[in-house]
Order: C-alpha cells, then sequence, then structure tokens
C-alpha cells in the first residue's frame, strides 16, 4: 500500500456514521422482501447501493447501454469488494461469489440478502451442481453478473478468464439463447486527479489486504472515480463454444480496463466536446 495518501480520518468517521445506520436500516425491510417474494427485492438494492456510493465518495460514470434483456448475465473484472456497491448501484440482480464471502462477518449478510449465488470453485465435483444453481436463478428471470477471474486482481491488468464459470451461458431462455453482456470496470481518479498503478490499490483491494484497514483507508480518501463500460452484448450461438465465449469476454472487458487506466477515454471525451463547440 506504498504511496497512498493519508487523506482525512474525520471525512472516514463522518462516513461510517452514516453508512453503518442505513445498512442496518435497511436490512430488516429486505429480509422481508426476500422472504415473501416482493419486486423490491430487485430495486431495493439498486437504490440501496446508488446510495452507499455517494455516502462513501464513489462516483460512477458509465460508457455504452448495459441490456435490458431479461436474464442477462453480466460479466465482469474483479478488482474489489467495493465493485458490489458500484455494480450493484447500475445492475437489478444478484452477484456470483465464492462460498467463503458468505461466511464474512456483516458483508456475508449482506451478500445473502441480495440473493447471492455461492459458488465453490475448490470442490470437485461441483460443477453440475453450481451450474444448475445459475440456470435456476436465470430461468427464473433474474440477471446475474459474475466475476470469471476467481479473485480480485490490482487494476492494472485484467487476470484469465475461468471458462467453467461459463457452463450457464448455454441456457435458453424462451426458445432464445442467454444474453452475456461483457462489462469492464476501472477506478481511473481520486479528486479528479488521474490514478497511476501505485494509487490503484486504494480502491483495489486483492492478495493479503486486511479488509477493514482497506475499508478505512478508503473512506478517508476524497472522491474516487470508477468507470464502467457496457459492451455490446453477445450469446454462446454468437462464438461457437464455452472457451471462445471467455475469450471474447475477457478481450472487450481487458481492452476497455487498458483504455480507462490510461485515459483514452477521457481523450476521447474531451475530443468530442471540442467538436461540440466547434459546431455550435
Amino acid at each position: 500500500m506504498a504511496g497512498i495518501r493519508l487523506g482525512s480520518k474525520l471525512r472516514a468517521v463522518a462516513r461510517l456514521a452514516v453508512y453503518v445506520p442505513w445498512t442496518v436500516m435497511l436490512m430488516p425491510v429486505q429480509a422481508l422482501a426476500v422472504r415473501f417474494g416482493w419486486r423490491l427485492q430487485t430495486s431495493l438494492p439498486v437504490f440501496y447501493h446508488r446510495t452507499c456510493c455517494r455516502i462513501l465518495g464513489l462516483d460512477v460514470e458509465t460508457r455504452g447501454t448495459m441490456s435490458t434483456a431479461a436474464p442477462t448475465l453480466f460479466v465482469s473484472n474483479h478488482l474489489s469488494y467495493l465493485d458490489i456497491e458500484v455494480l450493484g448501484s447500475l445492475i437489478p440482480g444478484s452477484f456470483v461469489a465464492k462460498t467463503e464471502v458468505g461466511t464474512w462477518p456483516f458483508f456475508g449478510a449482506l451478500a445473502r440478502l441480495q440473493r447471492t449465488v455461492f459458488v465453490d470453485r475448490n470442490r470437485r465435483g461441483a460443477a453440475d451442481v453450481q451450474r444448475d444453481s445459475l440456470q435456476a436463478r436465470l430461468e427464473a428471470g433474474d440477471n446475474l453478473v459474475l466475476f470469471p477471474e476467481g479473485t480480485s486482481s490490482d487494476g492494472n491488468r485484467t487476470l484469465p478468464f475461468k471458462s467453467a464459470l461459463f457452463a450457464a451461458a448455454g441456457l435458453r431462455i424462451d426458445g432464445r439463447p442467454l444474453t452475456v453482456q461483457p462489462v469492464s470496470l476501472a477506478c481511473t481518479t481520486l479528486d479528479g486527479i488521474p490514478l497511476g498503478r501505485r494509487l490503484r490499490p486504494i480502491y483495489a483491494w486483492y492478495g493479503d489486504m486486511d479488509l477493514v484497514p482497506h475499508l478505512w483507508n478508503v473512506v478517508k480518501q476524497g472522491h474516487l472515480m470508477i468507470t464502467v463500460i457496457f459492451h455490446p452484448p453477445v450469446t454462446l450461438e454468437d462464438v461457437r463454444s464455452r472457451k471462445a465465449l471467455a475469450d471474447h469476454c475477457w478481450r472487450a472487458i481487458a481492452s476497455g480496463v487498458s483504455d480507462a487506466n490510461a485515459g483514452r477515454l477521457r481523450d476521447a471525451a474531451d475530443d468530442d466536446m471540442a467538436d461540440q463547440r466547434r459546431a455550435a
């Protein structure tokens, strides 16, 4: 974590003083919505995560168009536990996570309340069971968010995808192939200043980092800009095989992450604004 600035302890305390009561207040509401199958169980998490992003200083900008097909399997790179707040503020759906997440204090309860699908990626013979669990949720019309890297990265590169996690992509919904949308996620600026390689761990949480100190450092900082790029949707039939689908998604996502980190998206936006001013 070398090179990460100190931030403000007062800001951290103020943010947590709002975040914790806000979360605790909504947990029983979501629990009732899940228990009785209310439509609120899908819309409330989006509202919750959107508010949490504002509380925690996570500014989310989007590029591209999010799929509205129901259901859609959203496939994203994975940088941090904060990805849940960011993607959850945009996508009405549930996440696919490793079983360990369900055992985490507090955050595990939040994951269960969002109807997270837990998968055991280390247990032999679990692939068929996990595929069936994912397919059951998709057949019910639920959007799912999948992190096929299998772990979080440092934000500087996109790790190889595990094609086995695309097993549910062959599902057909009402006779049509399942829609799969690649999504790139990158933390690009801090208080408007582009982040370099050394500062990306302000947002990225990976390796043997402890969660609580990392979160404390996040809430001390100013405003982090998170860029989310929705790439054109694809289906398994478009690319013929599960491995080819994993490769297609990886290439689209890795390219988007690289462009966002290098500031090419900002440069393109500046050029567009300049063209509009000249045309006016």
